[in-house]
């Protein structure tokens, strides 16, 4: 029943991006070039105000007292994070037709997980493997020339778009290993608590690497909720075409790296 309730909000996500194109043109295709639609703009801002209440009473005081743990303490929770990831980045590249990443990836999964105690340590930077890169269903979904439809702010997961967020509900129902193997099945060894504490951690780990960049950028913008919404679009279309203009991943983040400049 569980599985049936997603897969219907997948549809309607996906009936949402047909329809968010301009003048009637099917945002679908891989021609639609142009700024996407914040069809819930309203909504949208109210739940971005939401967030922003939620950040200041929780997430930064919480990214700040992280980040004054000792610097391996915080780069080893940053490389497990990173190396659990890998789990549904590498299935991402064989959708997108990248076997070579797919098996780069796979390969420093296996070396961080062992070698590396669970990819606490990055052994495989060391050993000259190639740099990490992170793919998920959203980018793959760009990849197969699928719209991003409305952009919409999630409560509490920040900025997304229609085709984002149908995505994310993939990992949902299967599509990440890592959710499998700790909600989807409970083992004897992981639960659905290592799960939240996983993604949790992820959250702080983001949230503490870009205070200084989100107070900044606050300061800076006239309209924050614009300023936030522009650079999430363009961070996910370069991603999507993997340009070499995307900045340098710092974390587990759908977006790494807020430029303020």
């Amino acid at each position: 029943m569980k599985k049936i309730f997603i897969l219907l909000i997948l549809s309607f996500l996906f009936a949402i991006n047909v329809n968010a194109g301009t003048d009637g043109e099917n945002s679908l295709s891989k021609k639609s070039s142009g700024e996407v639609k914040d069809c819930f703009e309203k909504l949208n801002r109210a739940t971005f105000a939401f967030n922003q209440g939620l950040d200041k009473a929780i997430f930064k005081p919480v990214a700040k007292v992280y980040k004054k743990l000792p610097s391996p303490i915080r780069k080893g929770s940053g490389n497990f994070v990173n190396n659990l990831s890998n789990l549904a980045t590498i299935p991402n590249n064989i959708l997108q037709g990248d076997l070579k990443k797919a098996g780069e990836n796979t390969a420093r999964f296996v070396v961080n997980t062992t070698l590396g105690i669970l990819g606490i340590f990055d052994v495989a930077d060391g050993l000259g493997f190639v740099k990490y890169e992170k793919e998920d269903y959203g980018q793959t979904f760009g990849s197969w020339g699928i719209g991003e439809g409305c952009y919409l702010v999630l409560p509490v997961l920040g900025p997304s778009t229609t085709r984002d967020a149908a995505g994310s509900i993939i990992n949902v129902i299967g599509g990440d290993p890592w959710h499998n193997v700790t909600i989807g099945n409970d083992t004897r060894y992981f639960n659905e608590r290592d799960y939240y504490i996983s993604r949790g951690t992820a959250g702080v780990d983001f949230r503490a690497k870009n205070i200084e960049s989100f107070d900044g950028l606050e300061k800076n913008s006239i309209d924050f909720y614009a300023s936030i919404r522009s650079l999430y679009i363009q961070d996910r279309k370069q991603k999507i075409q993997n340009s070499d203009k995307i900045t340098d991943t710092q974390d587990d983040s759908d977006w790494d790296e807020i430029e303020t400049n």
